[in-house]
């Protein structure tokens, strides 16, 4: 069988995965690590810098394990395989994310559930780069914050929503987009675990299953 034929059927899942799970973690992780920035040394900054390390030094595959167990098993809250429900079709294949192929399609409901199945791999995947996002946002805020420029868009007057996106985000983003390269290599490397104990029908899986 045609290797190709292989990659074309398991990198759209891998894929679908990936971005889902980089955009929650640049998300969360850069407004996490703004938050820890402009509250230095508050509770609010103690709790996030706890937070952010305990999600650096857990395993990747842990994680999925307890949350596997907690959000499927326990709680019922999530599916615990695979893409879709058991007996459901796929949408029509435009692009292979099945959440992008239902709404071109039309089926909401269909999309609801291929998100709904995503949802906890996506977010497991995504818990380090959060971390990882969040200590580096923090420290980028943290050396612009005390710049001149700041100091003086405050003694204007101006509002603090205003200073925080103009000055301080605009200056603290060009170092925080360089991260984002890590980001998707850890995506990437921890989808051979999350995969494969998700079921997820991805290259993780496949490069898994081509290994043994």
């Amino acid at each position: 069988q045609a290797v190709t034929h292989d990659l074309g059927q398991f990198i759209p899942a891998t894929a679908e995965l990936a971005l889902y799970s980089i955009a929650f973690a640049a998300i969360v992780g850069v407004a996490f690590g703004i938050v820890a920035g402009l509250r230095r040394n508050k509770p609010t900054d103690h709790a996030l810098r706890v937070a952010s390390l305990a999600g650096i030094s857990m395993p990747t595959f842990w994680i999925a394990l307890v949350a596997l167990y907690v959000g499927f098993y326990r709680l019922g809250w999530f599916p615990g395989s695979d893409r879709l429900d058991p007996g459901t079709l796929p949408p029509p294949h435009v692009t292979g994310l099945y959440t992008v192929d239902a709404l071109l399609a039309g089926d909401l409901g269909l999309a609801g559930q291929a998100l709904h199945h995503l949802a906890l791999p996506a977010l497991v995947l995504a818990a380090f780069n959060v971390s990882l996002l969040t200590r580096y946002t923090r420290s980028a805020v943290l050396e612009v914050i005390g710049n001149d420029y700041v100091r003086a868009g405050r003694a204007k007057g101006l509002p603090e929503r205003i200073v925080v996106t103009r000055y301080v985000l605009r200056a603290a983003l060009p170092s925080v987009i360089t991260v984002l390269g890590l980001v998707f290599a850890n995506v990437l490397t921890g989808a051979v675990l999350v995969e494969k104990i998700f079921s997820w029908p991805g290259i993780g899986q496949y490069a898994y299953n081509a290994a043994i």
